[in-house]
């Protein structure tokens, strides 16, 4: 009978639905805040350097993020081709992170140090003059464009806030540290960092 009182009250039934998930959602999330192995960083892991913070902007400014994740399953799928399944410790200090779920290009979580400098380059430059299907787009004015770091040391403060240990040392020369570097300079020393933390260990 009170089932039926609740199937014939669609608000009532709406606030019931909300109340059951919002409990099966707290259950699995709330212990999460209180766990060491979501909130600590992995072993060796550094916080972005200046320019490597830059170039991960760019990384989100141009939208890679809507066709390249930066999370590994622990599938033998994916560690076979990507590496290491990807831990929270590796994301504690990313604001935001960057996991995404498309793949329309490879993940990228692991592609830290996989391929040289000149690759990256070359590959961002125009994708087809070293992987001919490719499908990504050329990013040639990366080459062009220069930072002047006039807001690289308020990012940093900005992002010690929330617990990237940053010091008074990295923000005060971030300016000078990516002044009259290109883009494609960032978002290469970007990309040459992903995953190395873990990568290191094993």
């Amino acid at each position: 009978m009170k089932h039926e009182i609740l199937e014939k009250n669609i608000g009532l039934m709406a606030l019931v639905m909300i109340l059951a998930v919002s409990i099966g959602g707290l259950t699995q999330i709330v212990p999460l805040f209180f766990q060491d192995v979501t909130n600590e960083p992995v072993e060796g892991l550094k916080p972005y350097n200046a320019l490597q913070l830059e170039g991960r902007d760019i990384y989100i400014r141009e939208g890679c993020v809507g066709c390249h994740s930066q999370m590994i399953r622990p599938f033998r799928a994916e560690t076979e081709r990507y590496g290491h399944y990807s831990v929270a410790g590796e994301s504690v200090w990313d604001h935001p992170f960057l996991w995404g779920s498309k793949r329309t290009g490879p993940d990228l979580a692991r592609v830290g140090a996989r391929y040289s400098d000149e690759w990256h380059r070359a590959h961002l430059y125009n994708p087809r003059n070293v992987v001919p299907e490719s499908i990504m787009p050329a990013y040639p004015w990366l080459v062009e464009h220069t930072l002047d770091g006039k807001d690289t040391a308020k990012k940093m403060s900005a992002l010690r806030t929330l617990g990237v240990p940053y010091s008074e040392e990295d923000i005060a020369g971030a300016s000078d540290a990516v002044k009259g570097k290109s883009e494609m300079d960032a978002l290469v020393a970007y990309l040459q960092v992903l995953g190395t933390a873990v990568k290191n260990k094993r």
